[in-house]
């Protein structure tokens, strides 16, 4: 089991990788952040806009499933926005280099993590 602190610092380490943080969708505050290149707080309130329109959408549509992960793909930039699956209303927010990262990569050590991480 991994704090917030200790998962950040591990998706930090990736190649390509700016910045990430864990968000309180509820009220879009972080809940711990670390990195650069990105206004986090800023970030984190719009991205907790972006899960609710999705989950909004989800329940209007009538599906019975839930968000593994978002992907926003700017020119040079991956956004990924994963949903913690044992915590519901909070998400791990993590900003790459397009050119320097490997999203597969990515989103593989986005998922181990969140399986690992407590509060």
């Amino acid at each position: 089991m991994s704090t917030i602190k200790q998962s950040i610092d591990e998706l930090l380490v990736l190649d390509g990788a700016l910045c990430c943080a864990v968000v309180d969708s509820a009220s879009g505050m972080m809940l711990g952040a670390g990195g650069s290149g990105v206004d986090l707080e800023v970030a984190a309130a719009g991205n907790t806009e972006v899960v609710r329109a999705k989950l909004k959408t989800m329940r209007s549509l009538g599906l019975n499933d839930v968000i593994e992960d978002i992907l926003i793909t700017l020119g040079k930039q991956y956004h990924l926005i994963r949903p913690m699956s044992r915590k519901e209303g909070v998400f791990i927010y993590y900003v790459l280099d397009k050119n320097k990262s490997n999203l597969a990569m990515a989103r593989r050590k986005l998922a181990d993590i969140e399986k690992e991480l407590t509060f």
